[in-house]
């Protein structure tokens, strides 16, 4: 038996004007199937966890470039 999907979750590449993000919003309304779209504003705790997954993503790498001396 196959699984049911009731929902997508489009990520943006980057904060987009909602202006400029209309034609992508349009696009995805004309899909065949979509109910609705529904555009999401960022706040200060969207920059708060974008900047903690940088910071955590850093972190990682500095490890790998400079493990430390056991």
């Amino acid at each position: 038996m196959t699984d049911r999907v009731y929902a997508l979750t489009v990520t943006l590449e980057k904060d987009t004007r909602t202006d400029d993000v209309e034609f992508i919003v349009n696009a995805i309304r004309a899909i065949r199937g979509v109910l609705d779209v529904t555009q999401m504003v960022a706040d200060p705790g969207t920059y708060m966890a974008e900047m903690r997954a940088k910071r955590e993503l850093a972190d990682k790498l500095w490890d790998v470039l400079y493990p430390k001396e056991k």
